[in-house]
């Protein structure tokens, strides 16, 4: 379960990096691998530890679909995924 705590910093959290790279997807709509991480490390210190769990999340919610042929992700939007 995902809980904040007196001891985490609130932009250093998987649901801030989650909450980065959501908008970044929504704004292209498709976006590669390493682009996202890069883009993980710029915005937020730590973001290269939290981008996959950050990507699992947006994936267990149904929010992005990964494409492995291109390496990338798509924004799928809410309801979409089915």
């Amino acid at each position: 379960m995902l809980r904040p705590s007196k001891h985490a910093h609130p932009d250093r959290t998987v649901i801030n990096v989650a909450l980065l790279v959501l908008k970044r997807l929504k704004a292209k709509r498709l976006c590669d691998y390493g682009s996202l991480l890069a883009y993980a490390r710029k915005a937020v210190i730590g973001g290269d530890v939290l981008f996959l769990p950050s990507l699992n999340f947006l994936f267990l919610m149904g929010l992005v679909e990964y494409h492995p042929k291109t390496d990338s992700f798509e924004y799928v939007g809410k309801n979409e995924a089915v």
